[in-house]
């Protein structure tokens, strides 16, 4: 007996199903592949030869990077729609309605009775796709598996701008904050999915039942499909129920009446690992970040030598008297204390977790605590906050002293380096660029809605593949040819990074290609440098973003400058603080 056989590989994901000469689906696998796709894919084959024994098969792939694998493997290849409408046609003819969601694509396929379907395809941007989803459930602390759980009946729907995660970030973080009942939030992110398919794919295109869904979404997460069902107008007798649809795709590219690739799978999985071993030559390469292993320890040695702001624990300092400087962010806390000659002797960092006093209120308790288990008392003898919380953080505590963002992080970059030219603060979200010319700002330039040149979408890239944040940065300083991933914005670098892939791009490169693309988006996109010469000769770096030293490191071999960066980048801002408190009340 000769299986059909249909592989599916896209961006997140990898699908298999065979299917027997009867047509009975007789092996089905779906499972994330985080970047790893021989090694998912062939576990798929050992399955199906423990199960079917070493059986002949009629293979065809398909998705976005099992493109990689046709190509090095020489297995026919069907695009993922045509795939999904051979399946339809096969098995579901009542259809008239397709609606596919994946890790980072959408599609919608309107079937007709007496003219060829009508395909639609979200472009390279990933807002609004299963991708999207996982961000925004990340940033509510629930596992992906258990947001249908929180969704309540008749939720209050809130605003969320789906077109990009970046921009649903700051709209959810503003509902954490507000405290809204996180049933409403999982229900409002649902409903902006909804929402943008709609708009995206759905334009100029009655919406005729029946109507099926498909994709891992639409199979895990069962309540996305009732907001779906409410945007379309359609009762749920309207839709015709795929008996496995996450691998939809999969199981049309296993039924497609085309030339196929007839092979035992043995071999089929000889022919995977053989396409694997085979050198690419691939373009669009970047240069490392260290050109040697030398290099890089050398380099790595050196930072973790030089330590720009000197610490002492609180049963150390032998002063009486301390500065606090707080920095009250949208999404974090982080507070510095600091002793009479500038040492750190108190630090803090914490999410909010949408309460900002809390934080704070955490955090300075955490100081009273450190400073009751060393038998010290401290005397507060001045106070500072900057960031989003200012003035709320001012009143609560009553804290001396409110400055904006820009006075607290150059003041902190001016301690670290007199002779600054150019500070750069990265955080998760937002950037800051700062000029200084003798020794004072000359210009200083933010970014607003849009989070190119901003570093969470690197951690969130490193968390997707089963990385620490430092394991991922770590692993970006290792690449031997780093990813050309482009300066657009981050959400459109997914294509990019599928390309990368096909061309059997390393998770190391493609992590140093991730820290390069924060650096130039920054500096090309954000901040539209023509002449780096602008920089000055005495770059400063802050910000959590900068925790990552390959992003560090991409900052040197780009502009071609040593750049300063202490080893708390990410509390600059409150050390910035306390250093104006301490200038203020000394002034007084």
């Amino acid at each position: 007996m000769i299986y059909k056989l249909g592989l599916d590989v896209g961006s997140t994901t990898a699908k298999i199903a065979v299917f027997d000469a009867q047509g009975q689906l007789v092996y089905h696998a779906y499972r994330r592949h985080n970047t790893k796709i021989t090694e998912v894919v062939c576990s798929f084959f050992d399955e199906i030869r423990e199960q079917l024994g070493c059986c002949q098969v009629s293979a065809m792939v398909t998705g976005s990077a099992g493109m990689g694998i046709s190509e090095m493997a020489k297995i026919p290849f069907v695009q993922e729609v045509v795939a999904a409408s051979r399946l339809i046609f096969e098995k579901y003819a009542g259809v008239r309605t397709l609606v596919d969601l994946g890790g980072e694509d959408s599609k919608m396929i309107f079937f007709h009775m007496d003219r060829q379907p009508d395909i639609r395809m979200n472009g390279s941007c990933a807002g609004g796709t299963g991708a999207f989803i996982d961000q925004m459930a990340v940033l509510l602390g629930i596992p992906i598996e258990e947001l249908n759980l929180h969704v309540t009946p008749n939720p209050t729907i809130y605003s969320i701008a789906s077109r990009c995660g970046v921009f649903a970030k700051t709209d959810v973080q503003n509902l954490i904050s507000r405290e809204a009942p996180k049933g409403d939030i999982v229900a409002s992110v649902f409903h902006a999915v909804a929402m943008q398919t709609m708009n995206t794919l759905a334009r100029a295109c009655d919406i005729a039942p029946r109507v099926m869904f498909c994709g891992g979404p639409f199979s895990f997460l069962p309540s996305l499909k009732d907001f779906f069902l409410k945007a379309m107008h359609l009762l749920p007798s309207d839709v015709v129920n795929a008996e496995h649809p996450e691998i939809v795709s999969a199981s049309g590219a296993a039924l497609m009446e085309a030339t196929r690739l007839e092979v035992s799978i043995d071999a089929l999985r000889r022919r995977v690992e053989e396409a694997q071993a085979t050198v690419v030559l691939r373009k669009n390469v970047l240069p490392q970040l260290f050109a040697s292993d030398e290099e890089r320890e050398h380099w790595l040695l050196h930072e973790k030598e030089v330590e720009l702001v000197r610490k002492v624990s609180p049963a150390d300092y032998r002063g009486s008297k301390c500065y606090v400087g707080i920095d009250s962010g949208s999404t974090t806390t982080k507070i510095a204390i600091i002793g009479e000659g500038k040492e750190l002797i108190y630090k803090y960092y914490a999410h909010n977790d949408g309460n900002p006093l809390n934080a704070v209120k955490s955090g300075l308790q955490g100081f009273a605590d450190e400073l009751a288990a060393a038998g010290r008392e401290l005397s507060v003898v001045g106070s500072t906050v900057t960031g989003y919380g200012e003035d709320l953080i001012r009143a609560a505590f009553g804290i001396d002293h409110g400055v904006v963002e820009t006075i607290a992080h150059y003041t902190a970059a001016h301690y670290l380096n007199p002779e600054i030219t150019f500070v750069l603060d990265i955080g998760g979200q937002d950037m800051k660029a700062i000029f200084i010319k003798n020794g004072e700002i000359s210009r200083v330039e933010l970014n607003e809605a849009c989070s190119s040149g901003c570093g969470s979408f690197v951690e969130t890239f490193g968390k997707s593949l089963g990385y620490t944040a430092p394991e991922f940065a770590a692993l970006a300083c290792t690449a031997d040819q780093p990813c050309d991933l482009g300066t657009r914005c981050t959400v459109f670098m997914n294509s990019k990074v599928k390309q990368s892939l096909r061309e059997k791009a390393s998770t190391a490169d493609i992590a140093a290609g991730l820290s390069y693309s924060v650096i130039k988006n920054c500096l090309y996109k954000v901040l539209k440098f023509s002449d780096l010469n602008e920089l000055g000769d005495h770059i400063v770096v802050q910000g959590g973003a900068f925790k990552n030293a390959s992003i560090q490191r991409a900052l040197e071999v780009v502009t071609g400058k040593r750049v300063t960066c202490s080893k708390i980048p990410e509390l600059m801002g409150a050390y910035g603080a306390a250093l104006i408190a301490m200038k203020k009340t000394n002034a007084q």
